[in-house]
């Protein structure tokens, strides 16, 4: 007869007490520090440079980083909840620690030879921040149809071309950027190169004009006859597109948390409002109609919850993740949209305005549906997946 054991595992969101502690943290330095500026770095579309070496001095900028490189030795979970709890107050913020964070350092830690950790880690760490650089034009969905070229030198190679789209470019002092090194070997010509800010060649050109999370940058990489020595390849040449594919695995959960994040803050604008705002003599968040609405916005959210700390819990435990970071994408980008949309309407008028927060959330919530892999895209992994063994 079988015996049933009990699990010792906690719930699944249920925070250890240094999780409980270092979420906390993040969070009360997010209400007490990045709040009073986010609505003049959303119009100015600039992050305060005050708030990013705050940032760095926290220690969220090297997470995951080992203690020997000047970093938190923290888990994948630990990034995903400090961008979880930035998100609640400026998601654009939150970008810059995320693509740091799950892109640019986990890709420098899996895949840098020693003499590249000990080289750029520790700048990482204290006060460089990272830009990952994959699309272009004509390669979004499509990652591997780049144009970018990586032609031999005698020293290195020589980088040609351009690239779109690139989060934390006009404050980056690192980026990696892939380019082709055989255009006929398709997604196997594709390497990552490491490119330091100030090398030759390398510039940052327009700044995007965007719908929401505009504090952030989103900026053009102009490579203009850019030589990098061969020092600087990341991994091995011709593997640059396993790189992308499992850093962006990662970075789909990150984008899972901003987007909880960002709910999680405008429900609690959206409780709030409900709570303090009167029509017909009491406060609307007695009437039946603005409850049942603020409920399902939370059940929502914990629903988002549940999968963004699965699987992050999975990726740490080195289990499989591919389909569940998928379909945190999806489903909480989704929730996001929503929530911030339910936002607006609870605060009626002053929702559509911009002396309220509810608009820039809405705002911000869209993007989370385009980069790192449209909803599209994850729907084609998930099915790929469900469908392998149904």
């Amino acid at each position: 007869m079988y015996r049933l054991t009990q699990s010792h595992a906690g719930p699944l969101t249920q925070l250890s007490e240094d999780e409980n502690l270092f979420y906390s943290t993040v969070r009360q330095f997010a209400e007490e520090t990045i709040a009073p500026h986010v609505r003049a770095m959303d119009e100015e579309q600039k992050m305060a440079p005050a708030i990013v070496q705050k940032i760095f001095e926290l220690g969220l900028m090297g997470i995951e980083v080992p203690e020997a490189y000047g970093g938190a030795a923290g888990n994948f979970f630990d990034a995903v909840l400090a961008i979880e709890a930035i998100s609640t107050v400026d998601p654009a913020v939150a970008v810059l620690v995320d693509v740091h964070n799950t892109l640019v350092v986990n890709a420098l830690r899996r895949w840098a030879s020693d003499e590249q950790k000990r080289t750029w880690l520790p700048r990482l760490a204290a006060d460089t921040i990272g830009a990952y650089a994959l699309s272009e034009a004509g390669s979004g969905s499509d990652a591997f149809a780049l144009q970018t070229r990586a032609e031999a030198t005698p020293a290195g190679y020589r980088l040609n071309g351009r690239k779109l789209w690139i989060s934390n470019a006009r404050e980056a002092g690192l980026f990696i950027v892939f380019a082709t090194i055989d255009p006929t070997a398709g997604y196997r010509g594709i390497t990552a190169f490491v490119v330091e800010q100030g090398t030759p060649g390398l510039s940052v050109g327009r700044k995007e004009d965007k719908l929401g999370i505009r504090a952030s940058s989103t900026c053009e990489l102009i490579l203009d006859n850019c030589e990098v020595p061969s020092a600087n390849v990341l991994g091995e040449a011709g593997k640059g597109y396993k790189i992308a594919i499992e850093t962006l695995n990662e970075g789909r959960i990150g984008i899972g948390a901003q987007m909880l994040g960002l709910a999680e803050g405008a429900w609690r604008h959206a409780a709030r409002y409900a709570l303090e705002r009167k029509q017909f003599g009491k406060a609307i968040a007695e009437f039946q109609a603005v409850q049942f609405t603020l409920a399902q916005m939370a059940t929502d959210i914990e629903a988002a919850r549940l999968l963004v700390y699965n699987a992050a819990r999975l990726k740490d435990a080195g289990k499989p993740y591919v389909k569940e970071a998928a379909m945190t994408k999806l489903f909480a980008s989704q929730v996001a949209e929503r929530v911030a949309s339910q936002c607006v309407e609870i605060y009626g008028g002053n929702g559509f305005v911009r002396d309220y927060p509810a608009e820039k959330y809405y705002r911000d919530a869209k993007v989370g549906k385009i980069y790192e892999g449209t909803s599209n895209m994850q729907l084609m992994t998930i099915a790929k997946q469900v469908l392998a063994k149904p």
